[in-house]
């Protein structure tokens, strides 16, 4: 929320400003000084306004006063990140105008360190998210360093009664948490391990009890076909055909629904509740998570500067782990926008996407957290359209999702049935299980969350490698809805075929974690969600992980018109090997007529001809399952890293120029 001290209040307190704009003038705009708190003076009752201040300093002209005063109007933001989003004033101005106003110093952090004592008495956290570090004692007094000084009083009926008087000074709020990263690295990387319940989290996982699991299931399906190759062979087959239907039939349903939806005029897709609109445009948190991207980041960044959202109320945080230099020297050589800042993870017991989230989750300014990945191509007004629905929605919606696609879909075949399949499950059927009441399974990406629902569910599971399949569900067991908003990002394929099965098998992998940690007590689970969304949980991720494992089995079936040896011919009635090769048939017929409707837009027509070869294209998930389960069972927590850029191809956007009332809306 705006702070008070940022507003526009005239006061006619003009001597003492007026003498310490000259102390100002006298120091230099760029110097830190020392912090006095001998000689603490009190502060008046009512301080002449930052904006004043700035003035009259030769820091702001008036004009872009006069905007600024404006932008607060309709944003909210605060006075100070709005002059230095549009560039109206240097930092080092603003930090000293607010000591002016404040009649305090500017600490140097680098010549003195914070007492870390004093910093683990209240909680790192709890410094990160306000923007101070308690400094040192001085005598029975305590001074502490705040980048928001219109909160300090607030903020001080949370200090220990211990700190006895404590006295204000200012530093900017990067320095503060540069200081507060280096003393506190260690906790701070513990707590982004571990922010979510363990009871919700696969942290707890033995590896040992893991691969005892898995070799015994290999053991009793193996003992199976030794006691009988048919029985065991029929009980496969049985499981296999069974899921198959049950997913056919989701993906008819689901089509089926969405088109329904389509034709329907009345609003299908608008909530009945109660909308929670916001009083004032609130800001936005990006979270970019960054490894090892020479390639992408770059033009990432230009990409991002695309976004048509205020500059004031956008804060893009491209997080980057410790040791993962290359993408730091990549990003300082890209001149990153004051609403782009770097954040650097600590190094950990793991290296996750979702653990670096956790710990830049503190670091937010926003009321609205999203995800984009490092080859993302937002639309220019999508964060516009979440801002808009989230305001037209009520709490219990903290999730938005929005629709994913590829611009180098032209690539080579793998590329293309990669996009077909993109626009079958994000086009269709996602659509479709929205509208049937089931929880949705994230994607890792154009994910938009309400902070406080975010926070409430401890963020994400740091070792879970699809941490976001794993907190739809969780969002949905705490009640909370997730919606699909009509806003595409494009992202570049992954067209090579090894990359791709890497990729895969992470996916699979984190299915099935995530599968094992809500059914760790199925009852609860189901008493959470109600039979439908159970039914839903266990077709879309238990049906799905048989689906890719058993397929092979299916496959087998081609002995039958190939005149092959089967461990059912001569076995099994005639009329169930019709039966079996009429689902068959219907399941691949179902495939290719979702999948020409999916892609049956100006954009992807030129796909349909290219949906028959998906029957090629998939065997390729099964060689990934069986990869992913090894893995599990060997090597669960590891993060196999897709590397993004081989295959980038400018898009539309590139090359456009940016929308110029981006950066000045008024």
């Amino acid at each position: 929320m705006p702070s008070p001290d940022l507003r526009i209040i005239h006061t006619n307190d003009a001597a003492s400003v007026q003498a310490g704009i000259e102390e100002h003038r006298a120091f230099g705009s760029h110097t830190a000084r020392p912090v006095a708190p001998i000689r603490p003076t009190a502060a008046p009752a009512r301080r002449k306004p930052l904006g004043q201040v700035l003035v009259e300093m030769g820091a702001l002209s008036p004009e872009n006063l006069s905007l600024a005063v404006a932008l607060m109007a309709r944003e909210d933001a605060r006075f100070g990140d709005i002059l230095l989003a549009n560039g109206w004033v240097s930092r080092s101005d603003l930090y000293s105008a607010l000591a002016l106003q404040y009649r305090c110093e500017i600490a140097d952090l680098t010549a003195q360190r914070p007492d870390v004592r004093l910093i683990d008495q209240i909680g790192a956290e709890f410094c990160i998210r306000n923007g101070i570090v308690p400094w040192k004692r001085a005598g029975g007094a305590t001074i502490i360093i705040c980048a928001r000084p219109d909160q300090f009083e607030s903020l001080s009926k949370s200090f220990p009664a211990s700190w006895g008087k404590c006295y204000l000074a200012i530093a900017p709020e990067e320095d503060i948490h540069s200081a507060l990263v280096d003393l506190r690295h260690r906790s701070l990387a513990q707590r982004a391990e571990s922010r979510v319940a363990a009871e919700d989290s696969c942290r707890t996982w033995s590896q040992t009890a893991v691969m005892r699991f898995g070799l015994s299931l290999v053991l009793a399906v193996s003992a199976v076909f030794v006691v009988s190759r048919f029985a065991g062979f029929a009980v496969l087959v049985g499981w296999a055909v069974l899921t198959l239907i049950l997913n056919s039939s989701l993906k008819a349903i689901a089509a089926w629904q969405f088109w329904r939806a389509k034709r329907d005029d009345s609003g299908a897709f608008i909530s009945s509740r109660s909308p929670q609109g916001f009083l004032k445009l609130p800001t936005v948190s990006i979270l970019v998570p960054l490894y090892k991207e020479r390639e992408i980041a770059g033009r990432l960044v230009k990409r991002l500067e695309r976004l048509s959202y205020p500059r004031e109320l956008l804060d893009i945080c491209l997080v980057v782990e410790e040791d993962d230099t290359l993408t730091q020297q990549t990003l300082a050589r890209s001149d990153l926008p004051r609403w782009m800042r770097q954040i650097v993870v600590p190094r950990g017991v793991v290296k996750t996407k979702p653990r670096a989230m956790n710990f830049a989750l503190d670091f937010c300014k926003g009321a609205i957290i999203g995800v984009y990945d490092a080859e993302d191509a937002p639309a220019p007004d999508q964060i516009h359209k979440v801002v808009r629905r989230f305001s037209e929605r009520g709490p219990e919606v903290a999730c938005l999702q929005g629709k994913l696609d590829f611009y180098n879909a032209r690539t080579n075949w793998l590329s293309r049935c990669f996009t077909v399949e993109y626009a079958t499950w994000w086009g269709l059927v996602l659509p479709g299980v929205e509208r049937m009441g089931f929880a949705i399974p994230l994607g890792g990406t154009t994910l938009f969350f309400r902070r406080n629902a975010l926070e409430a569910l401890g963020g994400w599971d740091a070792h879970n490698v699809t941490e976001d399949a794993d907190l739809g569900i969780r969002l949905a067991r705490r009640g909370y809805r997730t919606e699909l908003i009509d806003t595409v990002t494009e992202e570049e394929a992954n067209c090579r075929v090894w990359p791709w099965i890497k990729q895969r098998s992470r996916w699979i992998k984190g299915y099935a974690m995530t599968y094992g940690v809500h059914m760790r007590n199925p009852r609860q689970l189901r008493r959470e969600l109600g039979w439908w969304k159970f039914t839903g949980f266990q077709i879309l991720f238990l049906g799905a992980l048989s689906q890719f494992l058993l397929a092979p089995i299916l496959w087998t079936f081609w002995a039958f018109p190939l005149g092959l040896p089967h461990p059912l011919r001569g076995v099994a009635p005639h009329n169930l090997l019709v039966v079996l090769g009429t689902v068959f048939m219907a399941a691949e017929l179902l495939t290719i007529t979702v999948g020409v409707q999916a892609v049956s837009t100006p954009k992807h027509r030129w796909l349909r001809y290219w949906v028959p070869t998906l029957h090629f294209y998939y065997p390729l998930a099964s060689l990934a399952a069986m990869k992913g389960f090894f893995e599990i069972m060997t090597k669960p927590f590891y993060w196999d890293k897709t590397q993004h850029g081989k295959f980038d191809q400018p898009t539309a956007s590139d090359d456009a120029p940016i929308n110029p009332t981006a950066s000045n809306p008024v």
